[in-house]
This record gives C-alpha cells, structure tokens and sequence, in this order.
C-alpha cells in the first residue's frame, strides 16, 4: 500500500498579519501558509518546489484574527507524470481573547476549520529529478472535490 504523503504547518498570527478591523486577518495568510504545505510535499515527492499553478474550490469558513493560533495541513490525493493536486484544510487550534483582557486566549477543544481548498502545482519536466515510490497517485477526497 502506498504511504499517505502529508505536511503540517502550525503558527500564531502576529499583529502584522492583522489587516482589517477587529485584528482581522487577511485570508491571502492562510493562502500563504498553503503553498509552503504544496511546496513541501512537491520537495517529499519530487525533489523540487514545483510551480503552484493555482487553487480550486477555496472556501474561507471562519474569521482568523492577530492572536490567533492557525494550524494548516495538505495532503497529496492525486499525481499524474508532472501534475500534483492537494487537498488543503486550514484550523483555528488557538483563539485569542484580547476583548476579555490584553493577553487572553484559549485552546479550543474542537479546532475550527477556517478555509479549505485544493492546490495544483506542476513539475518542470526538465526539472524533475526524482519520483517517489511511495507517492500515492490517488487518495479519496475528503472535501468532496476531485
């Protein structure tokens, strides 16, 4: 059986990620934090940072605020010659509570899914320099997007 290719990136937004009113954080962060996962698994299984040639079906479900602790997964659910899709999921594990007192948070014991997509990056094929083994070619969507 093939082995499930991941790759998880846990931060804490900063006040310089806040961009709107309320500590608001712009979802083009989340955006940034989901092409390091796309990049990393493209180095796990290729052995280059490919080219991320965009995003589908990306829904933003939740504010992301300064203060707030964001946990981002991919995971590789399909591959062809020299095209990677990933499926992308992005949880808020820490919300801050800065309206309560100046340095109140809390850890959420169900993590809130703030945005889900897919990534799709491409490997120059003159640039490709090896193929994982152990890269699936296929692994059943949990979003519901193929």
């Amino acid at each position: 059986m093939s082995e499930v290719v991941t790759a998880t990136i846990r931060v804490r937004m900063g006040q310089q990620d806040a961009h709107y009113g309320g500590d608001l954080v712009d979802g083009a962060r989340i955006l940034e934090l989901f092409g390091d996962l796309v990049t990393e698994i493209t180095i796990r299984t290729d052995g280059d940072e490919g080219l991320l040639t965009g995003y589908g079906a990306l829904e933003f479900l939740a504010p992301v605020r300064a203060g707030d602790f964001v946990e981002a997964t991919g995971r590789l659910v399909r591959r062809s010659r020299l095209r990677r899709t990933v499926e992308l999921q992005a949880r808020k594990v820490i919300a801050s509570r800065y309206g309560e007192s100046p340095t109140a948070a809390e850890f959420l014991d169900e993590p809130v899914l703030v945005c889900r997509g897919v990534g799709t990056t491409v490997i120059p094929a003159a640039l490709a320099r090896r193929r994982s083994s152990t890269a699936p070619h296929l692994v059943p969507s949990t979003t519901g997007v193929d």
